[in-house]
């Protein structure tokens, strides 16, 4: 996985925000971690993110292309590339400056339930 900041204190005087992208090599998976109090959005640039999420990463969904996904703060979760043939590579932003990640040892259930991404704005879901 390699995060490359766009927008912070440093390079844009950003206060409250940090952006940026980050690239998940093929077939790669975060360990089970939560970003404390920041929210994150993810938005999906090409390839195909998987994430699993919840207090045993029970819960799946997947997005493609164009697709936004919301992580609220504390909540474990765990970003994987659903796709062995082709690099994801997103866009982050989230709601601090500071790189807080809690890594969490979970295993997580063996099959988590799949919950489509849908909101208002994006009803497709990717």
């Amino acid at each position: 996985m390699h995060r490359a900041a766009a927008i912070n204190q440093a390079r844009a005087g950003s206060e409250k925000l940090w952006a940026g992208t980050v690239a998940i090599h093929l077939g790669a998976r975060s360990g089970a971690h939560h970003h404390g109090e920041l929210e994150s959005v993810i938005y999906v640039l090409r390839g195909r993110a998987r994430m699993r999420w919840g207090a045993n990463l029970e819960f799946t969904a997947e997005a493609g292309p164009g697709s936004f996904i919301f992580v609220p703060p504390f909540v474990p979760h765990q970003e994987i590339n659903a796709l062995d043939d082709r690099l994801l590579e997103c866009v982050v932003i989230r709601s601090g400056q500071e790189p807080i990640v809690v890594n969490l040892d979970i295993t997580g259930v063996a099959e988590p339930e799949t919950v489509p991404w849908v909101d208002p704005t994006h009803p497709a879901g990717g």
